[in-house]
């Protein structure tokens, strides 16, 4: 078997992206175009691979990422309680989607599902894998690229596909929560034996490494709350409150779960235009009093788009550990993929 860097000295024969065209929707991008900004597309990749434990699982799949010549690895956050990872990749189209590949295939020999544990729901050992565009590139070409990328893990490494998002072959599938419906041990059940929980690419079973979801979608914002309680029915019940699947807060998905001891609410804001980080404080805050709890502090998993960060500080929402180099757009100056100096945005 030739070493991974091996397989990426040449441009991936698979991937092949639609070309953007002359003005793609703003929808479509997180940044626009100028015309200092760089001509390469440039693409985000956000895979979470189930492992928050194992430093030497951890350290080979970012290893494997890094050996993939030009792929930009531009933050790597996890933690015990939820045993997982959660890494942020850019570059170049066919760049990117290489790494992704390489990672998915390096945690298919590290990690047993069989054997994990943790909080987060999770169906593989690559548990997710979304495109999400960002300059010089639209949504359709990020679910060609997802859509390359999963038929080639089927093929290749024999892992269930499935397709989500704005990649899903099925309007059922464009939710996660529907793929990842009983997790691992539920999936295993039911994935040989119910057509409706058949994979898109890759065989009809499960093994050890579970299955992969991979997608499209745009910028998402992973905002954990941790309150002064180790009642997690408290976290639970406020997470129900708010998210907007119980008629919450809009494009916002909630959990309760317990991290460090801790009563936690876990959440993914899936337009921050619609659901702003400091309005999910306020409703966190919010409904916790209402049943005489409060807020200790929160954290960020991965980066965070520059405009989702605009009229707040980070002492407005109790936010740990945060610096400029949380905002996705400074990692990517940082590694070189924008400009230094792009002037008023």
């Amino acid at each position: 078997m030739r070493a991974l860097g091996e397989r990426v000295s040449r441009k991936a024969p698979w991937v092949q992206i639609p070309p953007s065209p002359p003005e793609a929707p703003p929808s479509a991008v997180l940044f626009p175009s100028r015309e200092a900004t760089l001509p390469a597309p440039i693409v985000e990749c956000v895979p979470n691979f189930s492992e928050g434990c194992n430093g030497g699982t951890i350290g080979a799949i970012l290893s494997a990422i890094r050996a993939v010549p030009d792929a930009r690895l531009l933050d790597s956050s996890g933690d015990s309680d939820h045993n997982r990872t959660v890494v942020t990749i850019a570059g170049s189209p066919e760049v990117v989607a290489q790494a992704a590949f390489a990672a998915i295939e390096r945690a298919a020999d590290r990690i047993d599902l069989r054997l994990h544990k943790g909080v987060h729901p999770r169906i593989g050992a690559t548990d997710v894998v979304p495109f999400v565009p960002i300059r010089e590139i639209t949504m359709e070409a990020c679910i060609a690229l997802a859509r390359a990328l999963g038929r080639r893990v089927g093929a290749e490494l024999g892992l269930p596909v499935y397709l989500y998002g704005e990649a899903a072959a099925r309007p059922d599938r464009k939710n996660l929560s529907v793929i990842r419906r009983g997790e691992y041990e539920g999936l295993a059940a039911a994935i040989g034996t119910y057509p409706a929980r058949a994979p898109d690419f890759g065989p009809a079973r499960l093994g050890s490494a579970g299955a992969t979801a991979i997608g499209a979608r745009g910028p998402l914002i992973a905002f954990n709350i941790y309150l002064k309680t180790d009642n997690i029915g408290t976290a639970r019940e406020i997470a129900r409150r708010i998210r907007a699947s119980s008629g919450g807060l809009p494009a916002l998905q909630a959990m309760g779960v317990m991290a460090g001891g801790r009563g936690q609410v876990s959440m993914n804001l899936l337009d921050f235009t619609q659901t702003s980080v400091p309005q999910a404080y306020d409703a966190v805050r919010a409904e916790a009093g209402s049943l005489g709890a409060e807020i200790d502090c929160s954290e960020l998993i991965g980066l965070i788009p520059r405009a989702a960060c605009r009229d707040w500080s980070a002492a407005d929402v109790r936010l740990e550990d945060f610096s400029e180099s949380r905002i996705l757009e400074v990692r990517l100056r940082q590694v070189g993929l924008l400009e230094e100096n792009p002037g008023p945005t």
